[in-house]
């Protein structure tokens, strides 16, 4: 019965080192493509807004706990998760904008090229700018717990079963008293 413990409780280490490296492998790779900006004119940062100035022009704009303001011109996407896009008078997004857990806000004469999607925030435009794309919009925090928070509680649901059986294993059983 000793034997099968320490089978077991070298299995689970096994297999939380196997877990701990298919989950920090890709985040480690990831900052080296971060690092290299992923392209000519990529904008992406991690709780840094971004700014596309007056004269500049940036062909995608990715914020991660941040916010975008666009004065310039952007010639693909933006992205944001956790923050807003805000775009100044006479900006531009050639391509979409996607907002999840934050709100878009178009000036005057901004414009947006292709869809613009928000998840968890409000799209707040004046009259006189400009979507060239369908416009949807998921206002109010329950998107973001259906987004974010479910996934996560069935995950934590599957390690508590994972974590509940592996106890069952181990632990020796009693014999019965009569």
């Amino acid at each position: 019965m000793v034997r099968l413990q320490e089978v077991l409780v070298r299995f689970s280490k096994r297999i939380a080192l196997q877990i701990a490296a298919c989950v920090f492998l890709p985040v480690a790779l990831s900052t080296f493509a971060f690092a290299n900006g992923g392209g000519d004119g990529d904008r992406t940062q991690v709780g840094h807004d971004i700014i596309v100035g007056p004269n500049e022009e940036v062909s995608d704009a990715t914020c991660f706990g941040c916010s975008v303001r666009v004065r310039g011109h952007v010639t693909s996407d933006v992205t944001v998760l956790g923050g807003n896009i805000v775009v100044e008078e006479q900006g531009q997004i050639a391509g979409d904008a996607v907002v999840l857990g934050g709100g878009l806000r178009l000036d005057k004469e901004a414009s947006v090229g292709g869809d613009v999607a928000v998840f968890g925030g409000q799209v707040r435009s004046d009259p006189a700018a400009s979507v060239g794309g369908d416009v949807t919009n998921f206002a109010g925090s329950i998107w973001l717990l259906l987004i974010f928070g479910l996934p996560l509680a069935i995950l934590g649901g599957i390690i508590a079963l994972i974590v509940l059986l592996v106890r069952r294993l181990i632990q020796p059983s009693l014999p019965a008293t009569a």
